[in-house]
């Protein structure tokens, strides 16, 4: 696969996932936060078992408590993305996410004990401001507590991409993103029995979105990622995740009606430009990240 195809690839997938932040809010209309995630994960599991059977065949213990591991992190990430739903705007809850690209810079200096770049302490300024005009309510500063699960789902999610960047070259990735993908609907069928009342999709709609999750979402989303990635270059990668906010906002405004305020928009601006900074910067490329992702 040739680099440019890899990066067409790539932006698809980025895109695709975007959109599960969209029909995440529309399933929370009638069905639980954990119901929904044991349903679209397992589905997903059980069509990419089918389909890379041969690949699973002969999975380790160590591969497989890996997976457990990522699947207890993403699961730990997609329950807070959902929860943050429910009282916050897809195209804000995205962008607060995906602000763990900025978060795993910092980490890892702290980490390896360095002081971050001065290029990331800028990017985290912007992005500080940026937060700030995005919960904003006619200019007043506001954030409740929607923002703050979002906020914290992103350090979680900074967690889980250095975990993943970590494993993923100790196994085969493709792999190690089913087993994740069945240990999140695992995790979250347990929820679902603890403090839900599971059930399947009753309603054409209903398992119209759950579909659109489990196959696009997920099976696409997750499982073609590591494919991608592997053609072109970590900073590119990160370039890249810059579409999942910006096309979440457009997506939720287009099928949600969800508003977009000069306020909003101009926070938008700035942390898509806080995430895109440090790349017009010269710098280590020691920094450079990969997404792991919902």
């Amino acid at each position: 696969m040739s680099e440019k195809r890899a990066e067409l690839l790539l932006a698809c997938v980025i895109i695709a996932r975007s959109t599960s932040f969209v029909f995440n809010k529309l399933g929370l209309g009638t069905m639980t936060a954990f119901n929904l995630l044991a349903v679209r994960f397992l589905l997903a599991f059980a069509l990419l078992a089918l389909v890379f059977y041969r690949r699973l065949r002969h999975v380790g213990r160590r591969t497989l408590l890996r997976g457990a591991l990522l699947g207890g992190l993403f699961f730990l990430i997609m329950s807070g993305e959902m929860f943050s739903l429910r009282t916050v705007d897809s195209g804000t809850v995205s962008l607060l996410e995906n602000m763990a690209i900025l978060f795993v810079p910092l980490l890892e200096s702290a980490i390896s004990r360095r002081l971050p770049r001065p290029a990331t302490l800028l990017s985290a300024a912007v992005a500080l401001v940026g937060v700030a005009l995005l919960t904003s309510a006619g200019g007043t500063f506001r954030i409740g507590v929607g923002e703050c699960i979002a906020l914290c789902t992103a350090l979680v999610y900074a967690c889980a991409i250095i975990t993943t960047d970590r494993l993923s070259h100790r196994d085969d990735a493709l792999v190690l993103g089913i087993l994740q993908v069945g240990f999140l609907g695992f995790y979250a069928l347990i929820g679902a029995l603890l403090f839900e009342s599971p059930r399947l999709p009753l309603t054409g709609s209903e398992w119209g979105i759950v579909l659109m999750l489990a196959i696009v979402c997920t099976g696409f989303g997750y499982t073609l990622q590591p494919v991608a990635q592997s053609h072109t270059s970590a900073q590119r990668v990160s370039l890249f995740c810059a579409l999942s906010p910006m096309f979440a906002a457009i997506f939720g405004a287009l099928l949600l009606k969800e508003k977009i305020t000069v306020w909003s928009g101009l926070g938008m601006l700035l942390i898509l430009g806080s995430i895109l900074l440090p790349h017009f910067l010269k710098g280590d490329k020691r920094h450079d990240i990969q997404d792991g992702s919902v």
